[in-house]
């Protein structure tokens, strides 16, 4: 907390040093006193748009991660298809999402949707891309506890890779975590009437620098705070079920997960 408080005031102190020097005029590069000035000035405009853009991000973050896992268990789970979807998933990521935001916008209107799709496919990849690769890196002593136990496909990747896995996933959501704001904002870009992206675009219209800087100040605290906040839940995550895996052994002397596949056996 500490070193970020002062790589902050660090960062204002040069900005506020290339003012000085640089001599910009106001409308190019307000002064941190300015901005600081307009997010207290235009609170309550900037906390309106600023909820639609944290809507859309939440919301586009939960579908994003969610839809990465479930694909992530379905391609583990059936092999074959994963010999055709991979090759494809792979392919599609030639195309900037970027690039996409005016077709969906074309598609979905100018309403929440386009937004959201935009960090979805922001979100998606990078949790299905870490989550896959942690699953396929599972160590071979823990997978001899399936074989041992004759265990079907299904819980063997339940009960074993994906537990094992989380780390992976860990790592994959605090990409797409720090990308999901991004993709809010370029949504609001080509097309909205709400949001903090949409808010920027209006200020630069009209020349109010120090209002557009807070709006991007407001993105940069919220991509910290979403990155945060999604790191927390999966540590969480992970946490209870290290504790649920190795903390409570069974009288049979089995730990809980062993117990899970060895049901069948």
């Amino acid at each position: 907390m500490i070193r970020g408080l002062t790589l902050a005031a660090a960062f204002v102190a040069l900005w506020q040093l290339a003012v000085w020097l640089g001599g910009l005029p106001r409308f190019v590069l307000p002064p941190p006193v300015s901005v600081f000035a307009a997010l207290v000035d235009h609170a309550a405009l900037l906390a309106d748009h600023g909820f639609t853009t944290l809507l859309e991000v939440m919301a586009g973050l939960v579908l994003g991660t969610a839809l990465g896992i479930g694909l992530a268990l379905a391609l583990h789970l059936w092999p074959a298809a994963r010999r055709v979807v991979e090759p494809v998933l792979v392919a599609s990521q030639a195309v900037p999402v970027f690039v996409l935001a005016p077709v969906l916008t074309l598609w979905l209107g100018y309403g929440l949707g386009p937004k959201v799709a935009v960090t979805v496919l922001l979100v998606f990849f990078p949790v299905l891309g870490g989550l896959i690769d942690a699953m396929d890196r599972v160590p071979d002593t823990v997978l001899d506890l399936a074989r041992i136990a004759r265990a079907p496909r299904w819980r063997e990747v339940l009960f074993l890779r994906l537990p094992t896995a989380l780390p992976g996933l860990r790592a994959g959501l605090r990409i797409g975590a720090t990308f999901a704001p991004t993709g809010a904002v370029i949504g609001e870009w080509v097309g909205a009437s709400k949001g903090l992206g949409y808010l920027m675009l209006m200020a630069n219209a009209r020349s109010q620098a120090d209002l557009m800087f807070a709006a991007l100040v407001l993105v940069i605290a919220l991509t910290l705070a979403v990155r945060r906040l999604a790191d927390w839940a999966v540590g969480r995550l992970i946490g209870l079920v290290h504790f649920s895996g190795t903390v409570r052994p069974s009288t049979s002397g089995r730990l809980p997960a062993q117990q899970r596949i060895a049901r069948n056996d």
